[in-house]
């Protein structure tokens, strides 16, 4: 089946093109916005920009438009050449509802979230063999901020093995990898027996790492339960119910800090961050590394706001407990799910989680990657 996007008519106004899609969507474009991205001003194998807008007239005039079998030429009156304009190029990018990037999707309220029920799970075999089944295993990842990967054997190697299948591993002070398991006098208090409450890794870092891995070597058989709640929901909840206090977390520096022997890592971000357009995206909440704010008279108002928000983190009905598996892989957003882990005792029961961090971009990138190539398969 033939779907490529149709054009029913165009006609052109010095300053403007008007596109009438097959469907009766209207497309308006500047004669502006037209000149600025002809594709005769892109490198035809890497499509990246030739010139800069001070190269681009500052009125451009369009002389004429007409429909052509791929799409719409478009005449200037400058006496430039005609630039032809692809159907699918003008639909990805002139129409309203051009498809968008994956759409997080909140968690709901009420209910036990369960594991097993409520998350995508697949296996390394099954994501290398069929590609279909990986785009749709990252999409649930990038919807839910969350998904799991069993069949991995519990070894060392298996983490670094599997995570390509996912995304690319981003290198800490740590090494490619981590250790998370009870050490003597450890520098983190993730390597102890302590429970830890919910919480976000790494808001002390520039940049925040984007995605983590963590793969159960040995699990605890007592204790050491991970705990996950989706920071995009309760600040959702926390907006609607307290916006005061919700626009507090988002406009103050936070500082963060950690020290070790050989490292010292600083950064300030709000504990809430927003898009240009008002949108959350992201969370960054540590109670453990949050250095001291600088004194003032409007601190009390934070904290009244700070407490707010940790006090949802510890209501039960957004949190997601599950028991890790000897071999079972977690993933996860590490700018929007918060994550923790009840105590255990290792002196009886040892618990070992190997983990990782995964570049933000480049596990949108492996999602895009596939969409493409499945779309350019797909085609007549």
């Amino acid at each position: 089946m033939n779907d490529r996007p149709s054009i029913a008519g165009v006609s052109a106004a010095p300053d403007r093109l008007t596109i009438r899609w097959a469907d009766g969507h209207l497309s308006e474009l500047s004669s502006l916005w037209l000149r600025d991205n002809r594709p005769d001003d892109r490198d035809p194998h890497s499509g990246q920009r030739l010139i800069d807008i001070v190269d681009v007239p500052e009125s451009p005039r369009l002389r004429g438009a007409a429909l052509d079998p791929e799409g719409v030429r478009v005449e200037w009156a400058d006496g430039e050449r005609h630039t032809l304009f692809n159907k699918e190029w003008l639909a990805a990018y002139a129409r309203a509802e051009a498809p968008a990037e994956t759409v997080a999707r909140p968690w709901l309220e009420g209910g036990a979230l369960d594991a097993a029920r409520d998350f995508a799970w697949a296996t390394p075999a099954g994501l290398r063999a069929d590609r279909r089944q990986r785009l749709r295993w990252l999409t649930r990842l990038l919807e839910d901020g969350l998904a799991f990967l069993d069949g991995l054997p519990a070894d060392e190697r298996a983490l670094l093995e599997a995570v390509p299948l996912v995304g690319r591993v981003c290198e800490t002070n740590y090494g490619l990898t981590f250790d998370v398991r009870s050490v003597a006098q450890p520098e983190n208090l993730a390597y102890s027996d302590l429970g830890l409450g919910l919480h976000t890794d790494n808001p002390y870092r520039e940049p925040v790492p984007g995605f983590q891995a963590l793969h159960a070597l040995l699990p605890s058989h007592e204790g050491g339960e991970s705990l996950f709640a989706d920071g995009l929901a309760l600040a959702a909840r926390l907006r609607e119910t307290a916006p005061e206090d919700f626009a507090l977390l988002t406009t103050t520096p936070v500082p963060f800090l950690y020290r070790s022997k050989d490292t010292e890592l600083y950064a300030e971000r709000p504990l809430i961050q927003l898009s240009a357009r008002g949108a959350v995206i992201a969370v960054h909440y540590n109670s453990r590394s949050v250095a001291p704010l600088p004194p003032g008279a409007d601190l009390a108002a934070f904290y009244r706001a700070y407490r707010r928000f940790a006090t949802l983190l510890r209501e039960a009905r957004y949190q997601l407990r599950t028991r890790l598996a000897a071999g079972t892989l977690v993933v996860f957003d590490n700018q929007r799910i918060l994550h923790g882990r009840t105590a255990f005792a290792s002196a009886h029961y040892p618990r070992h989680l190997r983990g990782c961090y995964l570049t933000r971009d480049s596990v949108f990138s492996e999602a895009r990657v596939l969409r493409r190539q499945l779309a350019a398969a797909e085609r007549p």
